[in-house]
């Protein structure tokens, strides 16, 4: 047996070196022509579905990971830089809440009409355009540039991740059914791998702003009479929303054209190397289509399930969360005591913790579940938001300012990775449909947290944030009750057809065909 699978084996990595490597013909004859018998033909064609489907499948994952973050570098970079860079009246943070109102419009029928005609591939593609508009938008930032671009960023948000969760998902259950695993196990994996990759865009992004701006003649020192409004103890929201010294505007040029351009090569790489693994359910909902009122309530009529509305607060948090560290921790922490160049420096911290972690959390899902997981990820963002409440920033515990970034890194590392594949795993029969809600219960809690960011005080914001927490507290454990007494049982994701895969079909009998 092994002799026979070493053989196949060595024959499909001699197929590299040809243009095409393929057994054409009534199974009978093609094993005479090469001295193997019909039952050696069909364990050939065995092996190599399992070998084209192993290497497919996680080329897929670590294509779609790549193109995520490029993407987010450049996205990542910015949104981290708004509530400081862009600071006159508000404008940055406006920006924000812009976009993740836009978000939760799309959420509404976008994400099941694009994916479901256009496929996840060129969903992802096209989204990613608009997200491209929005760096064009920082060049020459003004409401009238910021805004419009906003809004077009927001109505591509939802449809990216929906179609990048759904081709995961799919991809997913797919290579659990090849090596017969569970299918949620499979999925929390792959979603450890993307978050792996995808998170250390934080990294990038803001390691590239850190070095541009580091290159600032217009750098200050902080006064002391402006550290005393750093941090949570103090509350005027006048003085706190204050702007600070900005960077050289040419500086600010070269930054936005460095992400553009990162923009762009993650579009390019998309397109190009990304398989289009939901072809043959695109076309056939092209061919039978849907009524457009059904598509578009799709997503709210799953609300009628009664653990999607237990993980509303839990994905909200998780908009919460993440709209703090990016727009409160970096302004009243970072930038008013140690000044903007420093955010991307703090944010690196927050990145690399998150990419490791993701990766990490990703495989010991398969031995501790989902509830250990997150019971950690509470702990460690409770303890975080009591330290913020009472630490006071000062320039010489720089540390500190690293420290609260790395344990949110983790944590969020916790929330992403386990909250989507939750998705996935709870409403495997619709998946664009649970996505989507994803992304709008998740988008308004952004939105609610930059919307009172220049109204209330920064100590009540975080508050809010514990207040949420604690109410996640509550209702995630309801979620796994309900399907530890109902489990949802698992989909398989048919073999996607393709013309360059094992086919029968006839008198003709193709074991494989790879072109190059």
């Amino acid at each position: 047996m092994s002799g026979l699978l070493s053989q196949y084996v060595e024959r499909f990595r001699l197929s590299f070196f040809t243009p095409t490597f393929t057994f054409v013909g009534p199974p009978y004859k093609s094993a005479s022509r090469f001295g193997l018998s019909p039952f050696d033909v069909e364990l050939g064609r065995e092996v190599w579905l399992y070998i084209s489907m192993n290497r497919r499948n996680l080329k897929n994952v670590l294509v779609v990971s790549i193109g995520f973050l490029s993407l987010f570098t450049a996205y990542g970079g910015l949104q981290s830089l708004q509530s400081s860079l862009n600071a006159e009246e508000g404008m940055g943070v406006a920006s924000l809440s812009v976009i993740y109102a836009s978000i939760i419009i799309s959420s509404m029928f976008l994400p099941p009409l694009m994916i479901k005609n256009l496929g996840c591939k060129w969903t992802i593609v096209v989204s990613m355009a608009c997200y491209v508009s929005y760096s064009f938008g920082n060049l020459y930032p003004g409401w009238y540039t910021l805004i419009p671009t906003s809004a077009i960023l927001g109505l591509g948000g939802s449809p990216l991740w929906s179609a990048k969760c759904t081709y995961l998902t799919i991809s997913g259950n797919l290579q659990a059914s090849i090596d017969g695993k569970k299918g949620s196990d499979v999925i929390n994996s792959y979603f450890g791998i993307f978050f792996f990759i995808f998170q250390s865009s934080a990294v990038w992004g803001n390691l590239m702003s850190s070095l541009i701006f580091g290159q600032d003649s217009n750098k200050t020192s902080i006064s002391e009479e402006m550290l005393q409004y750093c941090g949570a103890n103090v509350c005027d929201v006048t003085l706190s929303n204050t702007t600070t010294p900005k960077p050289e505007q040419e500086l600010v040029h070269i930054l936005v054209g460095c992400y553009i351009g990162v923009g762009i090569l993650a579009m390019i790489i998309v397109a190009v190397f990304l398989d289009n693994i939901d072809q043959e359910q695109t076309r056939q909902f092209r061919g039978n289509r849907e009524p457009f009122c059904q598509t578009f309530l799709s997503t709210f009529s799953l609300l009628k399930d009664r653990r999607l509305l237990m993980l509303i607060p839990l994905t909200m948090y998780s908009g919460f969360e993440q709209s703090f560290l990016s727009g409160e921790y970096t302004k009243n922490y970072v930038t008013c005591a140690l000044g903007i160049h420093y955010v991307g420096y703090a944010m690196i911290c927050f990145g690399a913790t998150n990419s490791v972690c993701s990766f990490a959390f990703g495989k010991l899902a398969e031995y501790t579940g989902r509830a250990p997981l997150f019971f950690l990820a509470a702990l460690t963002n409770l303890s975080c938001i009591l330290a913020l409440l009472f630490w006071k920033p000062d320039p010489g515990q720089l540390p500190l300012f690293f420290v609260f970034p790395a344990l949110w890194g983790m944590a969020d590392a916790i929330w992403q990775t386990q909250t989507n594949a939750l998705y996935g795993v709870l409403f495997p029969r619709a998946k664009e449909a649970a996505f989507a809600n994803y992304r709008m219960w998740e988008s308004l809690g952004f939105v609610i947290a930059f919307a009172y960011s220049t109204f209330i005080c920064l100590e009540t914001k975080l508050y809010i944030l514990l207040s949420v927490l604690l109410l996640t507290a509550v209702t995630y454990p309801v979620v796994e009750y309900v399907e530890k007494k109902n489990p949802t049982p698992p989909i398989e994701e048919g073999i996607y057809s393709n013309n360059k895969e094992a086919k029968e079909g006839g008198s003709t009998f193709i074991i494989a065909e790879l072109s190059l």
